[in-house]
């Protein structure tokens, strides 16, 4: 398992964001400037880093920063008590996950993003004879929607759900919308700030009372979160305002890099 940022690709995004010269922090953490790109491209460096002095500086925890400094990851997650979910990640200019998840009476199908390839979503369907019944997309960045044209072709009755403005209407995510995928529950919350259109959805009333998902696509990674494109401050704001009022044991379905929590990321991450 590895996080989808080091520690210093999460020191450089929150610099970048700030606005805050290399200089200025290099002198905070007890660094040369080279020491700090050193850090910033490989998450590590020989010298003795002060992070307690560097994080204030570009709105970073001290703490959880050092913490994922020393290696932290998500360990204690368990997605396999969610049976009917799966993690699918292809890989080309970089890896991406999209989820596929099912009811496991009706076999009726949502995936959630689809990646570079479409192979290994055909792969699942046919493994579990499923019916792929919706599409959503949690934002339209290239890596998230490049099987989309393959998909739609090979599936023309899925029903698809974005909240791209330049969605047809029918198709654009509402406030308040659900959608039933047998006894699944499925509720969207927008998330911009990474994309115009990023959203994130929440998929619940699993068997055996196993927690909630929410499929966030780049809002939010284990430990980091999503380029603010758009701003990183609203970025943040929306995943405090629409990620961390769901419930701690809720499974965060990143769009890059490994499962984590609710729990997890109000206690370990560094932006918060």
């Amino acid at each position: 398992m590895e996080l989808e940022d080091h520690v210093g690709d999460i020191i450089r995004k929150a610099r970048q964001a700030a606005n805050v010269p290399k200089e200025t922090v290099a002198k905070a953490a007890g660094l040369t400037v080279a020491d700090l790109e050193q850090l910033e491209d490989v998450g590590s460096t020989s010298k003795l880093v002060d992070f307690s002095a560097l994080a204030p500086l570009i709105g970073l925890n001290g703490t959880k920063l050092k913490r994922v400094a020393d290696g932290w990851l998500p360990h204690n997650v368990d997605p396999t008590i969610h049976r009917e979910v799966r993690q699918i990640t292809t890989t080309q200019r970089l890896s991406v996950n999209c989820y596929l998840v099912w009811d496991e009476v009706t076999r009726e199908a949502a995936l959630f993003d689809t990646g570079w390839d479409l192979q290994p979503i055909e792969k699942l369907l046919q493994e579990n004879q499923l019916e792929l019944k919706h599409l959503f997309i949690t934002h339209t960045h290239e890596d998230h929607i490049a099987a989309l044209t393959p998909l739609r072709q090979r599936f023309p009755k899925v029903r698809l759900h974005s909240s791209a403005k330049s969605a047809p209407p029918e198709q654009r995510n509402r406030a308040n919308d659900f959608i039933h995928l047998g006894n699944l529950r499925i509720t969207n919350r927008d998330t911009p700030g990474h994309a115009e259109d990023g959203v994130t959805y929440v998929v619940g009333n699993f068997p055996e009372d196993a927690p909630s998902i929410a499929i966030v696509g780049d809002c939010i990674f284990a430990a980091s979160i999503g380029r603010g494109f758009i701003s990183t401050d609203l970025l943040k704001q929306k995943i405090r305002e629409q990620i961390f009022t769901l419930p701690d044991d809720t499974l965060i379905c990143p769009g890059h890099g490994p499962f984590t929590t609710v729990a997890l990321e109000k206690e370990n991450n560094p932006f918060f």
